[in-house]
């Protein structure tokens, strides 16, 4: 499953699908995109819950999307 992109509090998500040969792929206006599907019904099922993934986590923080995390000490050490 694809990686949540969050859009910019207030943001729209107008949803939509495209075709390469026979795999369906849903995509965000926010920038989200799901995994390419045979059938077109699994890729709006994966739109539905970006829709509501991304609505309940806008509703959550009211309205202040999480930013990225800061970067940890190079090698991933914390000594």
């Amino acid at each position: 499953m694809s990686e949540p992109a969050f859009a910019p509090p207030g943001a729209e998500h107008t949803i939509s699908t495209s075709e390469r040969g026979s795999f369906c792929t849903a995509r965000c206006s926010c920038g989200w995109y799901g995994p390419a599907r045979r059938a077109r019904s699994l890729a709006r099922d994966d739109a539905g819950t970006h829709l509501a993934t991304a609505t309940t986590t806008a509703t959550a923080t009211d309205g202040k999307v999480p930013g990225p995390r800061p970067a940890g000490p190079p090698g991933g050490s914390t000594d």
